[in-house]
């Protein structure tokens, strides 16, 4: 498969993550759009994968910068999980040990073939220093091994204040919970 837009598609996501970035300056007040904007026509693999962010409800937008790679650092900024990454479980393997009413994907495939990196718990909680996310949904987060080798997986969510980190077997599914994503550009 192709991971390239078409000049047009390419023009309606740069015009709205130009308005997201423009909207939400808190998030990266000391950057500038058109130094952003020019990595991203010289990349189009992950200008295709933002549009995979977007496409899938996630409303990415420009969070911070890596001076040492000079990458700038994109999360899904959506209020709630994205819309079109619920209802999954957590990895392929936890997929196929299911016996029935498998879930149609999983967030680590699904993050692969966007072409993005699931967030970790510490960049979970990054992203809620720049506001409240997931009040009323959950999201997995990158699990470790040691955790994932006996069967469990990670999510998080926002109540009461705070940040809350849960596991639960890596099988489940449930209509409010999803995955963030992270690219570099």
């Amino acid at each position: 498969m192709k991971k390239e837009l078409s000049p047009k598609q390419s023009e309606e996501l740069l015009n709205t993550l130009k308005t997201r970035f423009e909207k939400n300056k808190k998030r990266h007040e000391d950057f500038e759009w058109l130094k952003i904007q020019t990595k991203l026509e010289a990349n189009t693999e992950k200008l295709w994968s933002l549009n995979e962010m977007e496409e899938t409800g996630g409303e990415p937008d420009v969070i911070g910068h890596d001076k040492n790679t000079d990458e700038y650092i994109f999360y899904d900024c959506s209020a709630e999980t994205p819309k079109g990454r619920r209802s999954i479980c957590y990895d392929h393997e936890a997929l196929e040990a299911r016996k029935e009413h498998k879930p149609k994907n999983s967030a680590i495939n699904m993050a692969a073939i966007m072409g993005i990196s699931i967030l970790t718990e510490e960049e979970y909680k990054a992203l809620q220093q720049l506001g409240n996310f997931d009040a009323k949904s959950s999201s997995w987060i990158k699990t470790p091994v040691d955790i994932r080798k006996l069967g469990g997986a990670i999510f998080c969510d926002y109540r009461y204040g705070t940040v809350f980190v849960y596991h639960n077997g890596a099988d489940s599914y449930y209509a409010v919970r999803g995955f963030r994503g992270s690219l570099r550009v």
